[in-house]
């Protein structure tokens, strides 16, 4: 009895001894998830990182405004300095100060038609915050299909191989099913990382669009103060 286990916890000795480790090369293993998908999906993550970072930094300079503008504007229309009150507006160079600055060249007119162009100078600011950002929707959505795409076609290798090999051992079939599971992989990864991305814009692009409505209706009070 004793001389059975012995054995036993030999044998699995020599069995977990003989175990080899394989240094696996990520750029290699990445290769052999196939050009014909890793390259579109190399592509989709380049476009998306440049569309990131490219719209990032637009809205972060779009939403920064000097804190005491609405004061000074506020100011310099209470007095009827209304070149001074365009100057401000241009040297700040923001979405809402554009939009502004067309609601300041309309007063004299009534309020609903400033009001209006106010609102339509706003919708083209938002219209160029959101610019390209349906490039990271769709990297969003294609990716992991791309993905999908490799895997079907690493399947239809794997059953070829066997089909080839007729007795199916595991090398026989290794190599589809990396290309399988790679290009999932990688197509998720690239579609989560690209639709985290967008919600990040489209949360960023929100605050600018409030504090942008914020603006014009303070504009507005400001205006009708003097009736008041």
């Amino acid at each position: 009895m004793l001389s059975n286990i012995l054995l036993q916890v030999n044998t699995a000795k020599a069995v977990t001894d003989g175990v080899t480790e394989v240094d696996v090369n990520i750029l290699q293993l990445l290769m052999e998830g196939g050009w014909y998908i890793m390259l579109p999906l190399a592509l989709m993550s380049i476009f998306g990182m440049y569309v990131y970072f490219e719209r990032y930094m637009a809205i972060r300079r779009a939403e920064t405004t000097s804190p005491d503008f609405m004061q000074r504007l506020k100011d310099y229309i209470s007095q009827g300095q209304l070149p001074s009150a365009k100057n401000l507006c241009a040297d700040n160079d923001t979405p809402m100060a554009r939009m502004l600055e067309k609601g300041i060249s309309r007063i004299g007119k009534p309020l609903s038609d400033i009001s209006t162009s106010i609102e339509n100078v706003g919708k083209l600011e938002i219209y160029i915050l959101e610019k390209n950002m349906s490039i990271l929707a769709t990297v969003a959505g294609a990716a992991p299909m791309v993905g999908m795409l490799g895997t079907v076609i690493g399947m239809v290798h794997v059953f070829l191989d066997m089909e080839a090999a007729g007795t199916v051992q595991v090398a026989d079939i290794s190599s589809g099913t990396k290309q399988a599971m790679i290009t999932t992989i990688v197509g998720l990864i690239v579609g989560i990382l690209a639709y985290m991305a967008y919600n990040h814009l489209v949360g960023k692009v929100s605050k600018v669009v409030h504090k942008m409505e914020a603006s014009s209706l303070e504009f507005i009070d400001i205006l009708e103060e003097p009736a008041r």
